[in-house]
């Protein structure tokens, strides 16, 4: 199947992560601080270009929202998801294909079903 045709046949909320099933047969799960951390929006691009800096202060509303979670999600066209988070951020659009990605190579997925 080309990655033209490829589409989630279900997307749901499992435990601390996002499972989807694909129109290829194929099962991902990644977890939200994965997905968090790799935010496609051009402020986290950005933002993960600089060098570290161990000083860093988080904001109010870092600290108050805790682990990465999800607050809405939905589709944008038929290309792609934004993503709502509980720390206030929505700017990133991740595309299917970025979803596939991210659930493939995510070190700290979940086991098959």
């Amino acid at each position: 199947m080309s990655a033209d045709h490829l589409r989630p046949l279900t997307v749901r909320r499992e435990g601390d992560g996002l499972r989807i099933d694909w129109s290829d047969g194929v099962s991902t799960f990644a977890a939200f601080r994965h997905l968090r951390m790799n935010c496609p929006c051009a402020g986290c691009q950005e933002e993960r270009a600089k060098p570290p800096d161990p000083f860093k202060v988080l904001k109010q509303n870092e600290v108050a929202a805790g682990p990465p979670a999800p607050t809405a999600m939905r589709p944008v066209g038929l290309y792609a998801y934004q993503i709502t988070w509980n720390d206030g951020h929505d700017a990133g659009i991740y595309t299917l294909e970025n979803l596939r990605r991210l659930g493939e190579t995510n070190p700290t997925a979940n086991p098959e079903r």
